[in-house]
């Protein structure tokens, strides 16, 4: 928590109406200018770091609306962050939320206990379970999904470079198929597609949760197994977000800094690729659906990727893009939010869910896969069968001309 970072807030209150927790409790301890009074309250050594003051910390989702909506620039970002390194190594949580926190970052960052995890999910759900026990069994996803190939083919009249695909930890267990779309349109499209076996968590849960030396560790190994690539291709919002940011969280790392720095800049969203220009593109069939498309938040706050997707989506022929309400308030995925904060991120998924059915869409899309796990336990509470998608697969399927495959 640097002083003069927090002394960038004016307290304008520009940020207020984009701050979920502001929006669903108007509590000006809940929203991004009452946080950084905290902050500030705890650098002076005027406030204690209490329950309380660490309830309204851990209340923020860290969905980054606030940072664009900034005039003054405050880097929130940054001050959050920090913030929950300080919470995580100086205040004794109780016993439940110690080992809640301690079991997610145990099983979700490791592939073969997260594909245990689930095998395991269908026996929760039958279980008169009760709190963030029960938000776990809802949220988790019925089945896993297949590891993508470590290579792909390539268009032999055009190739535009060869790029390392991250496939995540919560993605390639629980989103496989996202990522063999993933490289399928990448080489068709001219890409060589490569899909190194050695990779693992990017790191992006752990920054989020405050335990940045265990990012750090993370960070470092993603480095290693992709420094050979001319480009480093993510499909989860949530893990570029956090590959672009690597040149601030090893600043500090001798080994790794001018590293970290170079990687950041070769780090890009699937969707930036495909509205590359000098791509010559892969016929695109006609898909003839109406398509629901949610902005993750930290594709749309954290990097300000907006229009990439959305050119991806409208090159399909036949495809309605529909705009639900309200894209710049967060679902509540949120990192680990929905099963540490449930409440809030029940209310959260389903005001968003019933902004998306608005639309009477045919199906639904969001480039992150928290946002696809979050919002299918939203729909199925309102009783909705709605099909979620990653917009790559989307384009996968009109390039190989097949309808969308059933979600």
């Amino acid at each position: 928590m640097k002083p003069e970072l927090i002394a960038d807030c004016v307290h304008c209150g520009f940020c207020l109406p984009t701050c979920p927790t502001y929006v669903l409790w108007r509590e000006e301890m809940d929203s991004p200018r009452g946080r950084i009074d905290l902050m500030d309250g705890l650098v002076q050594g005027v406030l204690p770091l209490s329950e309380i003051v660490v309830q309204h910390f851990d209340r923020c989702l860290g969905c980054m609306a606030c940072v664009p909506a900034c005039p003054s620039g405050v880097q929130y970002d940054k001050l959050i962050a920090s913030t929950r390194a300080h919470v995580e190594s100086e205040f004794g949580r109780g016993i439940g939320d110690r080992l809640l926190r301690r079991s997610i970052f145990a099983v979700l960052p490791y592939r073969r206990r997260l594909r245990a995890a689930l095998v395991l999910a269908p026996v929760g759900r039958a279980l008169p379970l009760r709190g963030r026990l029960r938000a776990v069994t809802e949220l988790a996803p019925s089945r896993s999904a297949a590891w993508p190939p470590e290579r792909t083919t390539v268009r032999d009249d055009s190739l535009l470079g060869r790029v390392g695909l991250l496939a995540g930890c919560v993605q390639s267990v629980a989103f496989g198929h996202v990522n063999v779309a993933t490289a399928r349109v990448l080489a068709a499209d001219g890409y060589e597609v490569a899909c190194p076996r050695g990779q693992g968590c990017c790191g992006a849960l752990s920054v989020h949760g405050g335990r940045l030396e265990e990012g750090r560790v993370f960070a470092r190994r993603t480095i290693d197994t992709f420094e050979q690539y001319d480009l480093v291709v993510t499909n989860a919002a949530g893990c570029g977000s956090n590959l672009k940011d690597y040149a601030h969280l090893l600043a500090d790392d001798s080994a790794y800094a001018e590293r970290a720095a170079a990687f950041s800049a070769k780090v890009r969203d699937v969707s930036e690729l495909l509205a590359d220009p000098l791509a010559e593109r892969a016929e695109r069939h006609p898909l003839e659906l109406r398509l629901a498309f949610q902005d993750s938040c930290h594709l749309r706050h954290a990097q300000r990727i907006t229009a990439e997707p959305r050119a991806a989506l409208t090159a399909i022929p036949g495809l309605v893009l529909l705009e639900p309400a309200e894209q710049e308030l967060c679902c509540g995925s949120a990192g680990i939010y929905n099963i540490v904060q449930p409440e809030a991120a029940r209310a959260l998924g389903d005001r968003k869910a019933a902004n998306v059915l608005a639309t009477e869409p045919d199906v639904y899309a969001s480039a992150n896969p928290g946002c696809l796990v979050q919002l299918t336990a939203a729909f199925r509470r309102a009783g909705a069968s709605l099909p979620a998608f990653h917009p790559i697969e989307l384009v996968d399927a009109s390039i190989r001309g097949v309808p969308a495959p059933e979600r």
